[in-house]
């Protein structure tokens, strides 16, 4: 069998070693001088015999970890249909519901239209119910339903509409057997201990919950009034979640000024008990408006939280074990007015829809799903990529919004790409 190197093969030096990636099969490996030597040589002359004569071993260890692969092997489709798979993976079904477009901050980096008087209807929340029994009845191979609340502020109408609805799929689920898991994105500012109980007892066991820096920058952003912050009681309700046992996201939104003194936070968390701290996990994310490169600055301060006993996320984009919820065809999005969306990273415009929600609880898909669904593995620049079983080649969002255009959501920059795969590697040490 003729075998090739894999084009997922990254090369660097850490700590004045060499080291070889592979980024589909996820291994490393150290490589002597020697080693290095004849595997580069293989490499250029497309030729592996001498290497396995010189040192068959090697050459065995190689091909099991994923660096040599016959030469029939079209990675690129391989990678492509491994995330079919993923995203028509009809064991699950993800349900996102916007209970409304209102809010009780305005951050100046927020992508949302805020609408006021927004709120769901009694009619739209009978409609989401409904189908969500469609789905467990009529979905072949269901065994998992996931339902998330977003927004807008979703817990605005915590008692009007996530009540109901939490209950209900929680109640269905139970009764067909189905696997039940809850989470809501939330500001966490309305958190008290009656909803904790409510959460837990229905299975809504994870938040997402916003932190824009140390307490002095937070607050210059998320205020309840002039001279009156929010950020100590959105800290405190985020420990009374970790308290009742609900993981907690604490998403840090970074900018050139929340990176200012951002270690502050731990500060505010040094108190809480090993138990408690295993329910906060730190995720740090660049406002997309920020233009400063300050992805150093976050890699330090993710190693940093890690060195402190935290659980601290990868960054984005370094992660190849799932697609984004937006790629996979049982999902769907359904805004406060029965209007249904993939993605909940853009504005919730009716002309960018992709479906209606019906009063009988079916989806009325239009053509904007079915292209969104075909959009991935179009884009030249990815064929080659070193990093594609980690990126992906982005978003299904990513996609639409570059049709015909060659993108690369790493701007083409190989060195930044390489830096996802060392921190990586250093990651891994740390653990």
């Amino acid at each position: 069998m003729k075998l090739k190197a894999s084009k997922f093969n990254i090369f660097f030096i850490y700590n004045l070693k060499q080291v070889a990636y592979n980024s589909y099969s996820n291994e490393f490996i150290i490589l002597d001088p020697l080693l290095y030597e004849l595997f580069s040589a293989g490499i250029l002359m497309n030729d592996f015999d001498e290497l396995r004569y010189m040192h068959a071993d090697f050459y065995n260890f190689l091909i099991e970890k994923g660096f040599l692969i016959s030469e029939q092997i079209d990675e690129f489709e391989k990678v492509k249909q491994e995330s079919i798979l993923i995203d028509n993976d009809s064991s699950v079904f993800h349900l996102i519901v916007n209970p409304t477009m209102n809010c009780n901050f305005k951050c100046w980096y927020c992508y949302e239209t805020h609408i006021k008087d927004s709120k769901m209807s009694e009619t739209t929340t009978i409609s989401i119910i409904k189908l969500s029994k469609n789905i467990i009845n009529k979905q072949q191979g269901i065994k998992k339903f996931v339902l998330s609340f977003f927004g807008g502020e979703p817990l605005l109408y915590f008692n009007k509409v996530i009540k109901t609805i939490l209950a209900e799929l929680h109640n269905i689920c139970k009764t067909n057997n189905i696997e039940f898991s809850s989470g809501m994105t939330t500001n966490g500012l309305l958190i008290d201990e009656n909803l904790l109980m409510f959460c837990k007892s229905n299975c809504l066991n994870s938040l997402q919950i916003t932190l824009d820096g140390n307490r002095q920058q937070h607050n210059k952003i998320r205020y309840i009034s002039e001279g009156n912050g929010s950020y100590d009681r959105i800290v405190e309700n985020i420990k009374l979640a970790a308290k009742y046992g609900i993981y907690v996201t604490v998403r840090i939104n970074c900018s050139s000024n929340t990176m200012t003194d951002i270690n502050d936070i731990l500060n505010d968390f040094s108190g809480i008990s090993e138990e408690e701290r295993n329910y906060i996990n730190f995720d740090l994310q660049k406002v997309w408006q920020e233009a400063d490169k300050i992805e150093n600055e976050m890699t330090d301060t993710r190693f940093y939280f890690r060195e402190k006993g935290f659980s601290v996320s990868e960054q984005a984009g370094s992660s190849s074990q799932d697609s984004c919820y937006a790629d996979k065809r049982y999902q769907a999005t359904i805004n406060y007015n029965g209007e249904v969306f993939k993605c909940t990273a853009r504005d919730f415009t009716s002309n960018t829809g992709e479906g209606i929600l019906n009063e009988d609880g079916q989806i009325i898909w239009n053509e904007r799903y079915e292209k969104r669904l075909n959009s991935k593995f179009n884009n030249n620049p990815c064929r080659e990529c070193r990093i594609l079983p980690i990126c992906r080649g982005g978003c299904s969002q990513h996609a639409i919004e570059n049709e015909g255009v060659d993108y690369c959501v790493h701007n083409y920059d190989e060195e930044a790409k390489t830096q996802i795969v060392v921190n990586k590697l250093k990651t891994l040490l740390q653990a």
